[in-house]
């Protein structure tokens, strides 16, 4: 069983380790300068990683300037280039390293692609800068300049040579990575761009890049753009210490992005050598490149050149049979950002996209008055918010919202309050209805159990109510010339957890309709925090986010239990994460559930934003498991006919919305069963493989 792959495995997963590593550099002394290769490399591949980029013309140190024409160094770069190679002979990681070769009488800035003793490939700079500080062409030729495709080197024949290689694992495809060479990324139109459109995922760069002020923002801002670009992963490593600070300086700046988005940074100005890895996410990258058609239509436009590049084959043994969890950290909201600053930022557009939705329906429509009803749980408080914000937006009066209050037989005095007291503090126009009368008049006309007195709580009772709640805002709609705001939220349509038609699935217009259940949470919570609103409608809102998620359609037990939500469709920080992944990614569920444990298994680690102590949960592999199944259920097996004709809602996130007119299309009549038999390659416990 040694070799069956753990799940709990990056490589598993098919996530690929990087190292980006920056040595102490020793100006002309490729002896030394092999040495500090030579540990950096086998400390990456302690690490397990899969590929290790160096810094540009790293063996030799690139500020020796007239120094390259000189023979000796040249050999002696040649030796130590022989040094790295066999060490290599008992480290699985593949390297890259730079150093000057001489090719049929000229000079190359190179990259030598290294793996267990033998050089898989040679890449040349393209770009050669001969501006402000730099003059390389008065060393270097041109890559483009080669008059061969492979050369013998250190005694090793048909070695490929050129900038047009990728270099594919053989045990995972998908890891497939390109390399450049500094000024090559600088340039309008890198070799990286022809690369992705070929097929590489992830592009590396050896540089050496001299430190001046704002370069090494400039620096994210290129890596970031071009990553997001190819919708690739791009690992940069610079030169650092040690380098001849004659006329310039140097940080020793090493990044790696992924798609646009940061994973991994050096630190700048260590007097050290130093090795950082990220772990690079490959479905995503594949996943975003299926999505993005416009990908591919672009690489058929440079067909041309995408032809050019050559595919090498990497024999490298992935380290998939240890236990070998991520070092990258994956938010546990991926719907809230962590960042104060950008969370606040977040919810400031989220109500602006809200509102202006909402505003454009309401003049479209030619209607000044809009009716909500208002439970005292988060997402009609949500929804009140906003239309709030859309009446003043429109220089209507407070009162042009009609918030009404509709107990049953399930509502509680808590829930029952905080509506009274949220409606009251924001001045709108109340009305208060109780439903119970009705509902039981419609229990007797179908001859239901309940309205001979017989406690009987089924799914007919609760959507009894459900519906008579919505017929009453409808009709009531129609009485005073006004939209029906909806409630319902992202997470509750991607679980189906919402009454079809007559009942809390239809409005007018849903204004939550891609905001999931996390996220609505901190949206109250920085209403309450502006200031914005009067200290009575901030504490409400306050209450009402430390108030148990319920439908209240059942009544409260003779010792206060409540009908709690989560304990049927389980925790809805999970089912939103679950989303996220399955929705934006359409990751495979095992992939969905590695995540989850990645972020959720720890208690003691990680950020829970504005949290209160007692809800920081932690969750292990079988609950995981448990809860994403039901997910799998009610989000691929027979929910979908609910959100085929969902009301018209504002999309606010990247995450995406469930909008058949939208993001989401899916056949109504689909089963799960694709997704819960891959669902049992999944542990139940976490000691398990």
């Amino acid at each position: 069983m040694t070799d069956v792959p753990s799940f709990f495995n990056l490589y598993r997963h098919n996530f690929a380790r990087i190292a980006v590593a920056v040595p102490r550099t020793h100006v002309a002394d490729p002896a030394s300068n092999a040495k500090e290769t030579i540990a950096l490399l086998r400390e990456a591949d302690s690490r397990h990683a899969a590929v290790t980029v160096f810094p540009e013309l790293g063996l030799s140190a690139y500020a020796c300037d007239d120094l390259f024409h000189q023979r000796a160094l040249l050999d002696a770069c040649l030796a130590a280039l022989a040094d790295v190679v066999s060490a290599s002979l008992d480290v699985e990681s593949v390297c890259a390293v730079g150093l000057p070769l001489e090719i049929d009488s000229q000079l190359f800035n190179c990259a030598a692609v290294v793996h267990r003793g033998r050089i898989l490939g040679i890449v040349p700079k393209t770009y050669l800068p001969n501006y402000r500080e730099f003059y390389e062409p008065r060393q270097f030729a041109r890559g483009d300049r080669l008059i061969r495709d492979s050369i013998s080197l250190l005694g090793q024949t048909d070695i490929p040579c050129g900038s047009a290689l990728l270099f594919r694992f053989e045990q995972q495809p998908m890891l497939t990575f390109h390399v450049e060479i500094c000024e090559d990324l600088w340039v309008p139109v890198p070799p990286s761009s022809f690369a992705a459109l070929a097929g590489a995922t992830v592009l590396l760069n050896l540089s050496a890049s001299n430190v001046t002020v704002g370069k090494a923002d400039f620096r994210r801002e290129l890596v970031g753009g071009q990553s997001a670009r190819c919708l690739a992963a791009y690992a940069y490593s610079a030169a650092g210490y040690g380098e001849s600070t004659t006329d310039l300086a140097w940080d020793g700046h090493g990044i790696v992005y992924e798609n646009g988005n940061a994973l991994a940074e050096t630190k700048r100005f260590l007097d050290a050598s130093q090795c950082i890895v990220a772990d690079i996410d490959l479905d995503r990258l594949i996943s975003e490149r299926m999505r993005q058609t416009t990908f591919g239509d672009s690489a058929d436009a440079h067909r041309a050149q995408c032809a050019r590049f050559r595919t090498i084959a990497v024999p490298a043994v992935l380290p998939r049979t240890i236990r070998l969890p991520l070092e990258r950290t994956y938010e546990r909201f991926p719907y809230v950002p962590s960042n104060p600053a950008r969370r606040d930022e977040r919810c400031r557009e989220i109500y602006d996209i809200q509102v202006q939705g909402l505003v454009t329906r309401m003049r479209s429509a030619k209607i000044a008055r809009l009716v909500i009803g208002v439970s005292g749980g988060l997402d009609s408080t949500q929804a009140l918010l906003v239309c709030m914000r859309a009446v003043a937006a429109l220089n209507l009066p407070s009162t042009a919202v009609i918030a009404c209050i509709l107990p049953g037989f399930g509502t509680s005095e808590r829930t029952l309050g905080q509506a009274r007291r949220l409606v009251a503090a924001l001045g709108c126009e109340a009305r208060e209805i109780d439903i119970r009368p009705s509902c039981l008049r419609m229990l007797e006309d179908i001859g239901h159990p309940y309205a001979n007195g017989e406690p009987v709580h089924d799914v007919t009772f609760e959507n009894v109510q459900a519906g008579e709640r919505t017929s009453h805002l409808f009709r009531m709609a129609n009485q005073y010339g006004a939209l029906v705001v909806g409630t319902g939220d992202l997470s509750e349509l991607a679980l189906g957890w919402c009454t079809y038609g007559v009942g809390d699935q239809m409005s007018h217009y849903g204004v939550n309709a891609s905001v999931p259940k996390t996220l609505i949470q901190y949206l109250i919570r920085r209403s309450a925090q502006w200031g914005t609103l009067s200290a009575e409608a901030s504490d409400v809102l306050l209450d009402v986010l430390d108030t148990e998620i319920s439908p209240e359609l059942i009544p409260g037990g003779q010792a206060g239990e409540i009908q709690r939500t989560e304990d049927t469709v389980g925790p809805y920080e999970l089912q939103d994460f679950n989303l996220y992944y399955l929705l934006r990614f359409g990751y495979r569920p095992s992939k969905v559930a590695f995540l989850a444990w990645s972020a959720w298994h720890d208690a003691t680690e990680g950020s829970w934003p504005d949290l209160p102590e007692h809800k920081r949960n932690s969750y292990e592999i079988g609950a995981i498991k448990h809860w994403l199944g039901f997910f799998l259920k009610r989000f691929f097996g027979g929910q979908q006919f609910k959100r085929t004709c969902m009301p018209n809602g504002p999309k606010v996130g990247s995450g995406g919305s469930l909008s058949p007119r939208g993001d989401y299309r899916a056949p109504s009549d689909s089963t799960a069963a694709a997704w819960l038999a891959e669902l049992d390659t999944i542990p139940d416990r976490d000691g398990e493989a």
